[in-house]
């Protein structure tokens, strides 16, 4: 699994939260992961346009999801860029992510058009 940069199209990356997760989160000052993230030693990201993939593979069906926006040039040597799904490359944090780099965090249910993400 080779790291790569992110490019400057990319400084936005997404996390698909659960609502207790983010909540937990919110009442932290931190997000400390998953339970698949903790599985795999890393915080899953996806770009704009992976969310619609990520959402579909892991979380279909499942009710009242956290869409959370993150500045990427702000979380530093702990984000790698590393081949997953299909080879592609996705943004894995190796830390904790604090909410100081939040951009916002709405429901998934408001984001009526995934793909206007990648716009």
């Amino acid at each position: 699994m080779g790291a790569r940069l992110a490019t400057n199209h990319q400084t936005t990356i997404y996390k698909i939260c659960r609502p207790g997760e983010w909540e937990a989160a919110e009442r932290a000052g931190v997000f400390r992961g998953s339970p698949d993230d903790h599985r795999d030693g890393f915080i899953h990201f996806s770009t704009a346009a992976q969310v619609p993939g990520t959402l579909d593979r892991y979380f279909r069906g499942e009710p009242r999801l956290v869409l959370v926006a993150v500045d990427s040039n702000k979380l530093g040597p702990a984000l790698k860029w590393e081949s997953s799904r299909g080879g592609a490359l996705f943004p894995h944090l190796y830390g904790v992510l604090s909410l100081d780099v939040v951009l916002w965090a709405r429901p998934l249910a408001s984001i009526t058009d995934l793909k206007q993400l990648a716009q």
